[in-house]
């Protein structure tokens, strides 16, 4: 018996080594698979994200937002505490005891008994004029404010992404354009460098079309640099922990035509402008000030009862006590109040005019950059582009001098930078009169 433990033992010895090669393999395995798993990543490209996924985030997890979110749930707090009712105030007292070391004729129980006084009683105080009521109402139109003043924030916070968003599709589209060109005078310079190998041109004006890639190289840096600077601002503010360091837009910069009526837009706006719906709230809640504050003026009651035990007597006392309003009758709070709604209503309407001007004043910045660009598609692009390729068709050809090809060079790229900015400031006239109007739904 013991020697056949013994080749158990001796067996299971053996399989040890197996099993942990398996466990090798099988971890070899795991790790060959996250690798490719990791590779397939890493060839997909950065994360990209769009505009309405940028401003869901920024809504969700901009840091300024979540604090200001906070002032919410500071006046809910405040709610519960306008809803409390005034403490019980508990009262005693125990009045001629003997100092230490003096002994009574009598004993000390007796002289307890027959010569001191003691008094215990209790007294509550009864608000008058239902100010608890009154409280609880004006805690409530101050939270209902800045609800609607936190709202408002986020229709802040989506034209702030959406500039920054916008910023970096113009640096993308930039970007792009500034590769194009280089790709295309690099030919240009290969086929002067052949030129000039041949005697076709010059040395001067071989060194003039070296030096103006130079031009070329820099676009393309100051472009990756602005793309670059655009998406870190982006990631801040849509949230710095939503997105990778390394992430991308998924929205090139486009030009569409939006056909809108102003009467609509801001008939829309006085429906949405939740800057608007908290000027009206401050109404209502000014409303609940001056009511709170009339009553204040009324005086509350406190009634008290009180035990007390004199010279072996006892007996109950109760009492009630009520201030005499004769001076202090909370008055200059209550003027105070009152002409606080005048303030309010004033405001709101100024709120009201606002929001009316901000549609206007954004329509009329959306009319005029849509003219802007159809100046660019009308026309001016293909005669840019065109004026280019002729120029470079008749230079190589020796028909034209070489500043006038670099010159026409120099239009085609300030016309194709134009036209991309001028669709940027349409983009961002847009998103402008999404804000006025207070929602992104306009059409």
């Amino acid at each position: 018996m013991s020697g056949w433990r013994g080749i158990q033992t001796n067996s299971r010895n053996r399989r040890d080594p197996l099993k942990t090669n398996l466990r090798i393999v099988l971890s070899i395995c795991i790790a060959c698979l996250g690798a490719a798993r990791s590779g397939r990543a890493q060839a997909a490209g950065p994360v990209k994200i769009s505009l309405d996924q940028a401003i869901q985030l920024a809504v969700a997890r901009n840091h300024s937002l979540l604090a200001a979110r906070t002032t919410i749930a500071q006046n809910q707090a405040l709610e519960v505490q306008a809803n409390v009712r005034p403490n019980p105030t508990l009262f005693t007292d125990w009045e001629y005891l003997p100092l230490p070391g003096v002994h009574p004729d009598n004993g000390l129980a007796g002289y307890l008994h027959d010569s001191t006084e003691g008094d215990l009683g209790m007294s509550y105080l009864f608000e008058r004029g239902q100010k608890r009521q009154h409280r609880v109402q004006a805690a409530k139109d101050t939270t209902a404010v800045s609800r609607s003043s936190v709202t408002d924030n986020e229709r802040t916070l989506a034209f702030g992404v959406a500039q920054l968003y916008i910023t970096a599709q113009l640096a993308d589209s930039t970007l792009d354009l500034a590769r194009l060109d280089l790709k295309s005078f690099q030919n240009t310079v290969d086929i002067g460098d052949f030129q000039f190998k041949a005697g076709a041109i010059s040395e001067n004006d071989f060194l003039q079309i070296k030096l103006q890639l130079l031009q070329f190289q820099q676009d393309v840096e100051q472009a990756e640099l602005s793309k670059a600077q655009s998406l870190s601002d982006l990631r801040q503010q849509i949230g710095y922990e939503s997105v990778p360091a390394e992430y991308d837009i998924a929205d090139a910069l486009e030009y569409r035509p939006l056909a809108v009526k102003v009467d609509d837009l801001q008939k829309k706006a006085l429906d949405n402008r939740q800057d608007l719906k908290a000027a009206q709230l401050s109404i209502t809640a000014a409303q609940s000030q001056y009511g709170l504050a009339k009553a204040n003026g009324k005086q509350d009651v406190t009634v008290s009862a009180n035990y007390s035990h004199v010279n072996s007597i006892s007996a109950v006392t109760f009492s009630v006590s009520v201030p005499l309003p004769i001076f202090d009758r909370n008055q200059g709070n209550i003027a105070q109040t009152r002409v606080a709604i005048n303030q309010m209503q004033e405001q709101q309407k100024g709120a009201s005019g606002q929001v009316l001007t901000d549609v206007r004043d954004a329509y009329e910045g959306l009319v005029s950059n849509d003219r802007v660009v159809k100046f660019y598609t009308a026309g001016a692009l293909e005669t840019a582009q065109k004026s280019r390729e002729i120029s470079e068709y008749a230079y190589r050809r020796g028909a034209i001098a070489l500043l006038d090809f670099l010159n026409a060079e120099r239009t085609y790229r300030a016309t194709e930078l134009s036209y991309r900015q001028a669709v940027a400031a349409y983009v961002t006239s847009l998103e402008q009169l999404r804000q006025a109007v207070g929602t992104r739904s306009i059409n």
